[in-house]
């Protein structure tokens, strides 16, 4: 898949800025006038994130040094609780320290401006940022289809149910519970949706067949997840999603599929993956079985370890989650549809109604 660099249509830019003092406030306002910027103003932090939730920007300008909840922590929670990883935060400040700048970036800054600064170079700095937001939104798009496409395999197989919603979920928590930061755990949820895009070139008389597969098969069959990490490799985006797609029947032992690697050679967040998948398979009902009870699961991945397929430190954590928090692992009934949920969706309603119109 090539994707070609996209061309802006739209210069039109929305800016939140994040101000207390008013003085800074017009001095922003003065210099963005102008209709190549509209601007939305919040005076604290907890009315940044409220406008965050409810509008899209792209740009957000943030006083480092506010009342209440200074710009490092209200960083922290677009990335960490909102799930903003794309959002281009920058920072004004009147520091010069190094280790405060430093601070900022670490919170999820993308970049600072020095105040007081010149107009022409906010100007400056605004639109430039601006413009690659809008470039990552026209590939974000190209990201939407992709996940359209895994829900469609989805939908081939329909003993899997919510089967890449529920690993999203999963992933988002026990990559809470491991520490990960949020482009770790935001690469996991990717994987849970397409991890097994590959199936798309797999025939269908392979994917859907009842009973067992052949040797033969198997071998075309194995073959998903090269074809995944191909169909994704060219978006720049999946960088830390692709060894998920590829890696993710990798087994500790080194006897996993495509490539045979063993233990550390893992990636680790096809690893992580990897006990993600294998519990929503075993904690849910399927053609060939039900449900296995808590204990049941556990004991499972205990054995597992034992035999050395599966990271023994990663397990561990896991059973650790199972037996102290098992409730959290329950997909929430109000979960949020991702774009490419909504891309199927609409696909299936377009189908629908064709279908309708014809009879």
């Amino acid at each position: 898949m090539i994707i070609k660099a996209p061309t802006i249509s739209n210069t039109t830019y929305k800016i939140l800025v994040v101000e207390d003092e008013v003085q800074q406030q017009k001095l922003v306002k003065a210099a963005l006038n102008s209709n190549e910027f509209d601007l939305m103003l919040a005076r604290n932090g907890e009315e940044a994130l409220a406008f965050i939730k409810k509008y899209d920007f792209d740009v957000v300008l943030m006083d480092k040094r506010m009342p209440g909840m200074c710009g490092d922590e209200v960083c922290s929670r677009i990335r960490n609780e909102l799930h903003k990883p794309l959002l281009p935060l920058i920072m004004l400040t009147g520091t010069t320290s190094d280790e405060e700048l430093e601070k900022s970036l670490s919170a999820g800054a993308n970049d600072f401006i020095r105040k007081p600064y010149n107009p022409m170079a906010l100007i400056a700095k605004v639109r430039a940022t601006g413009n690659n937001k809008r470039i990552v939104d026209q590939l974000d798009s190209a990201d939407s289809m992709l996940f359209a496409l895994a829900r469609m395999v989805e939908a081939k197989d329909e003993c899997t149910g919510d089967h890449c919603s529920r690993l999203e979920h999963t992933a988002t928590v026990f990559g809470k519970e491991l520490g990960l930061c949020s482009e770790e755990i935001y690469a996991l949820q990717r994987g849970g949706v397409l991890h097994d895009i590959g199936k798309l070139g797999i025939p269908d008389s392979i994917l859907l067949k009842e009973g067992s597969l052949t040797d033969e098969e198997w071998k075309i069959m194995r073959q998903h997840t090269i074809i995944g990490e191909r169909l994704c490799s060219d978006l720049k985006s999946m960088k830390n999603t692709l060894p998920i797609i590829r890696h993710h029947h990798e087994r500790y032992d080194g006897g996993g599929y495509p490539d045979g690697l063993a233990a550390e050679e893992i990636p680790f967040l096809a690893r992580v993956f990897q006990i993600i998948d294998i519990y929503d398979a075993l904690s849910n009902n399927r053609p060939y079985k039900k449900a296995f009870p808590l204990e049941k699961i556990i004991s499972i991945f205990e054995e597992e370890t034992e035999k050395g397929w599966r990271d023994p430190e990663v397990v561990i954590s896991f059973i650790n989650l199972l037996r102290n928090r098992p409730d959290d692992l329950i997909l929430p009934a109000d979960r949020k549809k991702d774009q490419g949920m909504q891309k199927y969706d609409d696909i299936v309603a377009t189908g629908a109604l064709a279908m309708a119109q014809t009879h």
